[in-house]
């Protein structure tokens, strides 16, 4: 698997993965802004990796500080972090990384302004090593819900590129794969970006596990005809009444999974989980510019001056979800009850 973000030397480096299949580019941060840039523009895209690479700008930030007082320090530090946290509203694993890491800096009050900035990419790097095992027990716990021969629909990408390694949705999927079960995976090709049909297909060609993309607007039919078993997609953001955020078209995903009683499965580490918000009402969705829409590459196929509406997530409400897969364990119905015991 192609790391998705690392330190490299002082800078950070991220895989490009608005190039991939086509091409694989490194796409170099030597401030928090680039890796903020980033962010912004789909270099880096799914929630656990958004959270790391949030980790890695702040510890690249707090190197560039030059005060030498602690309080001076971390006057410029949280300003930073504020920016951060502005980058894109919908992940909540961006946010959760911002205040871990400033709470981090908060509890060094006594130590030196350099061992500060060393420590902080110390965590950074932690953070990393976390999310990749947080993953692989998500996978372990995951793929007893995986019957042997089965046909998985997923969408967007959710594997080894959407985090620190290894994969939430993908991830159960491998741990299925390396289980021996014969899987099948059909990909939804997720407009407006692609992720499924770029980014997923390409990672379980990688890893040999056989893969078919279909078109968003197919996946009804297929089900309908049988041949999909169960759903198992990601999350940006899940809130504490187990409504979920994820990629736009994951909500018609699951009314169709539930209209034709296939399990709708979710796969996402506890910080993903957003106890501070009731219900997915108050989950903010990022608009997204309407170029993503009407242009296809650097062609333009819209009629010139169409209006556009681009949401880049929508939200599953609890009753289609069958079951929420953590690192710690799985979470069933009723939500409310099964997340409050992690909170």
């Amino acid at each position: 698997m192609i790391p998705t973000i690392e330190w490299h030397g002082d800078h950070v480096r991220m895989i490009d993965q608005r190039k991939l299949p086509g091409r694989t580019e490194w796409f170099t941060c030597r401030g928090y802004r680039d890796v903020i840039k980033g962010i912004q523009v789909m270099v880096i895209r799914g929630a656990p990796a958004i959270g790391v690479a949030a980790a890695m700008g702040l510890a690249l930030g707090a190197r560039s500080i030059r005060s030498k007082s602690y309080a001076a320090f971390m006057e410029k530090f949280e300003k930073i972090a504020h920016e951060m946290l502005l980058a894109r509203p919908t992940a909540v694993n961006l946010r959760w990384a911002v205040e871990r890491m400033t709470r981090f800096a908060e509890n060094m009050s006594e130590l030196p302004v350099k061992k500060i900035q060393s420590a902080l990419r110390q965590e950074s790097e932690k953070i990393l090593a976390e999310d990749i095992e947080i993953n692989r027990r998500m996978g372990k716990h995951g793929q007893g819900l995986v019957p042997k021969g089965s046909t998985i629909l997923t969408h967007c990408n959710a594997g080894s590129l959407a985090t620190g390694g290894y994969g939430t949705a993908l991830g159960v999927i491998r741990a299925a794969h390396e289980n021996g079960k014969k899987i099948k995976v059909i990909a939804d090709e997720t407009r407006p970006w692609l992720q499924g049909l770029r980014l997923t297909a390409f990672e379980l060609m990688e890893d040999g596990i056989p893969v078919s993309v279909i078109a968003d607007n197919a996946a009804g039919s297929l089900m309908r005809q049988k041949k999909i078993d169960l759903v198992i997609t990601g999350a940006d953001r899940i809130a504490a009444n187990g409504d979920v955020a994820n990629k736009i078209g994951t909500y018609q995903v699951a009314v169709l999974a539930k209209t034709n009683r296939i399990p709708f499965y979710v796969a996402a580490p506890i910080s993903t989980i957003d106890y501070t918000i009731k219900n997915g009402d108050m989950i903010p969705v990022e608009e997204r510019g309407p170029e993503e829409i009407y242009r296809f590459g650097k062609r333009e196929i819209g009629p010139s001056g169409v209006s556009v509406l681009n949401p880049a997530f929508d939200v599953t409400p609890a009753s289609y979800v069958s079951a929420i897969i953590t690192e710690k364990g799985i979470i069933r119905p009723p939500y409310k009850k099964g997340i409050k015991r992690y909170f």
